[in-house]
């Protein structure tokens, strides 16, 4: 008897369901996964290698951009719509 009404659903159920929060809750856990991998190989190629900084700066741009594509090619293997375009 959440909302009173028996048979309807309650208000977190549609808030659980709703499809902008599933895409939020996928695109957090995407992040938490693949952030500190790439952290750590940033760090690994500032600290271990012989290349200047701005290596390091341009392997975070890259992985940025690499980071959206796959992203949505993720998100069109698992059939969720692209909100981005």
């Amino acid at each position: 008897m959440a909302d009173g009404v028996e048979g309807a659903p309650g208000f977190f159920s549609r808030i659980r369901h709703h499809p902008m929060l599933k895409s939020f809750l996928f695109y957090s856990l995407f992040r938490a996964i693949y952030g500190p991998f790439i952290l750590l190989a940033t760090w690994l190629l500032a600290t271990e290698s012989e290349a200047p900084i701005w290596v390091s700066v341009l392997f975070l741009v890259c992985s940025m951009v690499f980071s959206r594509m796959l992203f949505r090619v993720i998100k069109k293997r698992k059939g969720q719509p692209d909100v981005d375009d």
